[in-house]
């Protein structure tokens, strides 16, 4: 055997089964028969191991060369009389060839085989040996592109798993949110249908106008063909009767409130600032009043800008100091609630002197029915598109907030609401168009959550988030001309924009 070759040793166990193993141990066993009950155990090994052998060595000799592809070979067998234990295959280079050997048993019984493969070259050149090399490789390049993916596969389908879940989650949400919605905007159908209505009121008016432009055209060349007393009450109704239109149009119902504007920082925590909603266009003075007690100078600065970037103001002397920060500016004059006292004075800028005073009977003051931030906040007076207003509380009605409409000229009560709203529980109030809005408090997280109509006589619990921005607001009020609430909040003066939601009803033109 060369160095060259490979030497494959194949070891055959044959076991015997039960029944040799029960032979071996000298036991009877009925089923072999009386003969072989007799034969004796060394007769029954050797007899079992040359059978095997004779067996092994006949498959090998007859399927080994066919798997290698040397069929056209010869066997090469022992002469007679040789003791030549090995059946061979001899090509015509022996290098190439392939040498099966055999023997008996070895020491423990079992049969060893022992082949001698040829030489590696010669596999190596054979073309069919080289095609299956290559088909293996293939084989296996698809095996491991196979499991990545399969790995891929897995990794996409619990991707997919997990989207479908999470898609589920916000399909039932999406759907929720459709349903709530729905609710919400279903009683704003009939609203629309007004909407419709009021547009075609709105068009009929447009008509009128322009018959009564082209009446007043044709008058003016031809005088006296109509009667003048009748043309004008035509004019001064459909004047009266567009007034009413364009004030329901201003007014709404508050459905939202924007982030707050910074327009300054300046002053101490308390304090008020304004604008007058019944000043010209070309009138954009800014009222500024710090603190909310002992204090009676306002300051008017020119406009909002030098309000905003300058210092330059002048300082109007009040004859009695103010309580609280409710006060207003109001057709040219400044309305405020005198120290200690439940009296209210209205006085005029131009003159420098009290127009007019009136007490608010029964009216809490000196801190008895403050808003929850104190500060001698009894009575706070506002002005909304309807007029002048003063909120406040009295022993009558147990600490409830009463609203009531005054007379700007008189500051007489002209009607009063009561509330079952605590004073002391509300943060800040404003009016906007008839309605009291009341927040939840005046710092941390805020939000206009109680509203009072004063034209039907009934409230409502609402959900309108208020930006606290600087954690402390003092004073609210509305502008009925800028469309704003006007805030002290801690030393900052800040502007909200509001969201009306309108509701014309024609029938109340």
């Amino acid at each position: 055997m060369q160095p060259e070759n490979k030497l494959l040793t194949l070891s055959f166990l044959v076991l015997m089964g039960t029944e040799l193993t029960q032979v071996g141990q000298d036991k009877p066993v009925s089923a072999l028969g009386t003969r072989r009950a007799e034969m004796s155990v060394p007769l029954l090994k050797i007899g079992v191991v040359l059978s095997t052998m004779a067996m092994i060595t006949n498959w090998m000799s007859q399927t080994l060369p066919s798997l290698v592809g040397l069929n056209s070979t010869k066997l090469r067998v022992a002469p007679p009389g040789v003791p030549d234990r090995s059946i061979g295959v001899l090509p015509a280079n022996p290098e190439d060839s392939w040498q099966v050997y055999s023997s008996a048993q070895d020491s423990e019984g079992r049969c060893v085989c022992t082949v001698v493969a040829p030489q590696q070259t010669m596999c190596s050149r054979d073309a069919r040996t080289k095609q299956l090399r290559q088909l293996l490789e293939k084989v296996q390049n698809m095996t491991q592109s196979i499991q990545n993916l399969d790995q891929r596969t897995q990794k996409d389908l619990q991707y997919v798993q997990r989207m479908e879940v999470q898609l589920k989650g916000l399909e039932t949400k999406f759907k929720q949110a459709i349903k709530a919605k729905m609710e919400e905007l279903r009683p704003m159908i009939p609203v629309l249908e007004e909407y419709k209505a009021d547009a075609k009121l709105v068009m009929q008016f447009k008509e009128e106008v322009k018959n009564l432009t082209s009446v007043l055209s044709e008058l003016q060349e031809e005088i006296g063909a109509f009667d003048y007393e009748e043309l004008h009450s035509r004019v001064s109704n459909l004047e009266e009767r567009l007034r009413a239109c364009m004030q329901k149009l201003a007014c709404g119902k508050l459905t939202g409130i924007s982030d707050a504007i910074t327009i300054k920082t300046s002053g101490s925590r308390y304090g008020s600032w304004m604008t007058d909603p019944l000043a010209p266009d070309d009138d954009t003075r800014v009222w500024y009043m710090d603190g909310y007690h002992n204090n009676r100078f306002v300051r008017e600065y020119k406009s909002m800008a030098d309000f905003m970037y300058s210092d330059n103001f002048t300082s109007h002397r009040l004859p009695h100091p103010w309580s609280g920060t409710g006060q207003v500016v109001y057709n040219g004059s400044i309305y405020f609630n005198k120290f200690q006292s439940n009296t209210i004075i209205k006085f005029d800028f131009k003159t420098a002197t009290i127009s007019k005073s009136g007490q608010l009977d029964y009216a809490g003051y000196n801190n008895r029915y403050h808003y929850s931030w104190g500060g001698h906040s009894d009575i706070d007076l506002m002005v909304d598109e309807g007029g002048l207003w003063a909120v406040y509380a009295t022993n009558q009605n147990a600490g409830n907030i009463v609203i009531s409409k005054l007379n700007p000229a008189t500051l007489q009560v002209i009607k009063s609401y009561v509330t079952n709203h605590p004073k002391r529980s509300a943060g800040e109030a404003f009016m906007i168009c008839g309605t009291l809005y009341v927040t939840n408090g005046y710092s941390g997280g805020t939000k206009v959550y109680y509203a009072f109509n004063t034209n039907s006589s009934t409230y409502e619990y609402i959900d309108i988030p208020l930006q606290n921005k600087y954690s402390h607001i003092s004073m609210l009020d509305y502008n009925p001309r800028d469309r704003a609430l006007y805030a002290w909040n801690n030393g900052h003066q800040v502007l909200y924009n509001v969201t009306l939601f309108h509701v014309i009803r024609s029938e109340e033109l």
